[in-house]
């Protein structure tokens, strides 16, 4: 059983989940990476990167050189915008058909995932959802999240 983990991340809560779930399962691990992404770090990330989310937009993503469709079990990473996953995400399930997988979402944000699982699983009708779980802050010190996402994905994959 081969598995995958895609993520998004713009301060390093994704990839810091997303590194420990592929450490955790053996999996490969793909990093969404725009073409031209945001680059102010301060507070005006959030109007820019909410405004992508609110417009619908979907920035050009580096060459993506795995295919998804040769893994039996996807996990995807995002942080949340506007609560709602990363225009990022957006692009990389709208270019590639996920079809018949079973797929674990997970999420990075301050405090409110809002609709952004639920935003994902519109893209992902046509697969099995077995888990979803939010990491609130996973980077402000908490050692705790790391094993919190360790142990989380053993149980995605033992269903």
């Amino acid at each position: 059983m081969k598995t995958l983990v895609v993520y998004y991340s713009f301060d390093g809560n994704t990839r810091y989940i997303a590194e420990n779930i592929a450490a955790e399962t053996g999996a490969d691990i793909l990093e969404l990476k725009p073409v031209s992404d945001i680059k102010n770090r301060r507070f005006t990330k959030y109007i820019w990167g909410g405004k992508q989310v609110v417009m619908g937009k979907k920035p050009e993503l580096q060459k993506i050189s795995i295919n998804p469709q040769e893994y039996d079990t996807i996990f995807i990473g995002t942080p949340v915008w506007a609560y709602s996953h990363s225009p990022a995400v957006s692009t990389f399930l709208s270019e590639f058909e996920i079809k018949g997988k079973k797929l674990a979402l997970f999420c990075c944000d301050g405090g409110s995932k809002g609709k952004t699982f639920s935003n994902m699983r519109e893209y992902l009708k046509d697969n099995s959802i077995l888990a979803e779980l939010e990491f609130i802050e996973p980077i402000k010190g908490d050692e705790g999240k790391a094993a919190q996402a360790r142990e989380w994905a053993r149980a995605v994959i033992g269903e």
